[in-house]
């Protein structure tokens, strides 16, 4: 399950970082889908410990209330453009979220795998 999981969302956000190659500021959201993608592919291979899983999580959760827009207008996925300011930042905290959920759930999983471990 750890393997399957961690595979599948570390190509997922290596996706989320190639497609952030016209976005006005990708020097900051590619590096941060990397971030994500690498702690995958290390929760693939079994490295790592749970803490540093819930520090990175933290911190994609502290970044995600910062990003968060002043009025919520949604996400409208049926747009590709960006209609409004709040829209792409509903759409930026929102993929942090997805990486905080992600970098939890591989939280959980190696800490499964270190009690088998043991």
């Amino acid at each position: 399950m750890r393997k399957v999981i961690s595979i599948v969302f570390g190509l997922l956000f290596v996706l989320f970082a190639a497609f952030q190659y016209n976005d006005p500021d990708p020097l900051v959201w590619v590096p941060i889908y990397l971030v994500a993608a690498i702690a995958c592919f290390m929760a693939f291979a079994g490295v790592g410990s749970p803490a540093v899983y819930v520090a990175i999580a933290a911190g994609y959760v502290v970044a995600a209330i910062y990003q968060w827009p002043p009025r919520f207008e949604g996400f409208l996925f049926s747009e590709i453009g960006m209609r409004s300011t709040n829209i792409e930042l509903a759409r930026e905290a929102g993929g942090l979220a997805i990486c905080a959920v992600v970098m939890v759930l591989l939280a959980l999983l190696m800490r499964q795998l270190q009690s088998i471990r043991r």
